[in-house]
């Protein structure tokens, strides 16, 4: 087992450490403590160009004190997948430090039989999971050596597969030393993407993609799968990480059926877009960050 590299660094963000952090500490510094601590947290993998400010608002959330693994749930963009895959590699380079994969519960994970391996050109190549490491590594700083990563690509899972794995992660879930990072940007407007709805009650194009984002964090917020889903069913939100969204509602579900003591509070704390569509020749991508805790 070998180390994966940080193929986007140099990027995608910044491949020189000392840069990287001060980039890091300036957006988690401008950004409000509301919703913590944080158990678990959906934050954007684009460019940090483009989403670095907001993904600070979901890692804002974050108590570090407590955290001991991450788990890292990010959709696949190259690679069709129909279940979840995990690493073959035992750690994960930022320019920061190093991430160590924690292999007992990709043991444990393995054992249930419902995850392929990805290879290291595959796990390479997808950004999903790379976005976040460096935020991982800046916000846990404190606790370098005492925590590890859990990194699970996920695929295009129908939604009894999005309930079966839900299932797998709430027990992990449950463990107030864990943290889940759910990986996903929001719409993704415009002819390149070929998504270009509009809804014109609501005004310019930018408008409605903040309207129908929205209406869709607002399900997501509901902590109900079958809101989500719905959602998704009738208005075929361009959301890339709508199946990691899907699988930690399922996982808030099981855990609630098991656990009536619990308190569970989901909120958006950040929404923000590429750029502000007028015209059908535009394009932009959505970002927002929320929390869940319990």
């Amino acid at each position: 087992m070998s180390k994966r590299r940080a193929i986007h660094a140099g990027s995608w963000y910044s491949g020189s450490g000392s840069v990287l952090n001060r980039e890091l500490e300036d957006w988690l510094k401008n950004a409000d403590e509301t919703h913590t601590p944080a158990r678990a947290i959906i934050a954007p993998h684009a460019g940090y160009s483009y989403c670095g400010a907001c993904g600070g608002f979901a890692y804002r959330q974050v108590d570090p004190s407590n955290v001991r693994r991450v788990f890292i749930l990010g959709p696949s963009h190259h690679v069709y997948l129909t279940g979840c895959a995990l690493s073959s590699m035992a750690h994960y380079e930022t320019p920061l430090y190093d991430l160590e994969v924690d292999q007992a519960v990709y043991k444990e994970l393995s054992e249930t039989g419902l995850f392929e391996r990805m290879s290291q050109s595959v796990d390479e190549d997808e950004h999903s999971i790379e976005m976040h490491l460096p935020y991982v590594a800046k916000v846990l700083e404190g606790q370098r050596g005492r925590y590890t990563i859990v990194p699970v690509l996920v695929g295009a899972l129908k939604e009894h597969k999005e309930q079966q794995f839900g299932k797998v992660f709430s027990k992990y879930l449950a463990d107030p030393q864990n943290l889940f990072v759910i990986s996903s940007d929001f719409c993704h407007w415009g002819k390149r993407f070929r998504f270009t709805y509009h809804n014109k009650s609501h005004g310019p194009i930018h408008a409605s993609i903040e309207a129908l984002d929205r209406m869709g964090m607002e399900k997501i917020e509901s902590l109900e799968p079958k809101a989500f889903s719905e959602y998704q069913n009738e208005f075929q939100n361009t959301i890339c990480g709508r199946h990691p969204i899907a699988v930690l509602l399922h996982a808030v579900a099981d855990l609630r059926r098991g656990r009536e003591d619990l308190e569970f509070s989901l909120k958006f704390v950040q929404y923000a877009q590429s750029s502000r569509c007028k015209s059908l020749t535009d394009s932009s991508v959505s970002y927002a960050s929320a929390s869940l805790t319990i």
